[in-house]
């Protein structure tokens, strides 16, 4: 989270609490891993799912999403953990974007 920075930091942390540790159908172990970005305990069947909306989120298509329901996830499932992983690869990006703007100073 220090990569963030103060100005941001704030409004990162209220987001990534909402998003990893509220209620919800999933596991907040899971989705706090996808927020991380740790790859820790996400099943197989969600990989290539997670790994598109990570990094391709424009690609995503109701295909994509009727595979995952025909894996057994309902869509409030599917909905938390397309949140998680898009919060992750937005803070990748935030984060790298930052850096780049320290290192042109």
């Amino acid at each position: 989270m220090a990569e963030v920075g103060a100005r941001y930091g704030t409004l990162v942390e209220k987001t990534v609490a909402a998003v990893s540790h509220s209620p919800g159908h999933t596991s907040p172990l899971l989705r706090k891993a996808l927020v991380d970005r740790s790859g820790v305990d996400v099943p197989e069947n969600l990989k290539a799912f997670l790994d598109k909306v990570t990094r391709h989120a424009d690609q995503v298509t109701d295909d994509d999403v009727d595979a995952l329901k025909r894996a057994g996830y309902d869509e409030d499932e599917i909905f938390e953990l397309t949140a998680s992983a898009a919060v992750g690869a937005a803070l990748l990006r935030l984060n790298r974007g930052l850096a780049a703007l320290m290192e042109s100073r």
